[in-house]
């Protein structure tokens, strides 16, 4: 049985991932900040590089060798352009590139080592279209998006395939504190309205893009970057 780790597990569409893949008969652990119950819930910051490795390496210990790797992990960031302070940058940066760099630089070992591995880096139909007064969250997930690519040739010898999915209009409990801020220029029914399948998106439906990119099924795609938004980025 092949063992899977989701970053930013713990809810939205992490959760919706790490469930998916438990129901595909993975052995599914997560790591997240937000502290979880369950036995292989994992307590760590993915922007700290000592505690990623610990994290990865209790699920070996518990699991075995980590031969999927779904990088969700992720904040959003607002604010003009010129009022975003460099820590503030720095943070967004962080967790959605950083967080991804250490993770995927802890697992990527073990898959090697199989000679067989699936990277699933989530990032952000944003990095498409552009997005204003969210400058550091649109350049983190550009760059997630160009960072699969290029593993993608570097490690594709090896049996490894690196896809992105980037969300679109995804109901989360993130989407909708931004519509209680009025951060998303209307609310949800007026987007809806906008996006030609005419629904709001589901955690499910990207967790569904994962399930497929990390099947065996998939074994011939790679560098890939696999919208989920309804239509509203093609």
């Amino acid at each position: 049985m092949k063992t899977a780790v989701v970053t930013g597990g713990a809810s939205g569409i992490g959760q919706a991932i790490a469930s998916r893949l438990g129901s595909d008969g993975y052995q599914v652990a997560t790591i997240d900040r937000t502290p979880s119950n369950s036995d292989n819930a994992h307590t760590a910051d993915v922007t700290n590089r000592e505690q990623v490795e610990a994290a990865m390496a209790s699920i070996r210990e518990r699991l075995g060798p980590i031969t999927v790797l779904v990088n969700a992990a992720g904040i959003v960031g607002n604010g003009r352009f010129v009022d975003i302070d460099f820590d503030e940058w720095q943070k967004v940066i962080g967790v959605s590139l950083n967080g991804t760099y250490h993770c995927t630089q802890a697992a990527l070992p073990d898959m090697i080592a199989g000679k067989w591995g699936r990277i699933v880096n989530i990032s952000s139909s944003s990095a498409h279209s552009g997005q204003p007064y969210m400058a550091h969250y649109v350049a983190a997930k550009s760059a997630v998006n160009g960072l699969t690519k290029s593993l993608a040739l570097e490690f594709g010898p090896l049996g490894i395939t690196v896809n992105a999915v980037p969300p679109g209009f995804v109901d989360t409990p993130l989407l909708r504190r931004d519509e209680e801020l009025n951060r998303l220029g209307g609310t949800v029914e007026d987007h809806i309205s906008k996006t030609p399948v005419r629904r709001v998106g589901k955690p499910d439906d990207v967790a569904a893009a994962c399930s497929f990119l990390i099947s065996e099924e998939a074994g011939y795609i790679t560098g890939q970057i696999l919208g989920v938004n309804g239509g509203r980025n093609t």
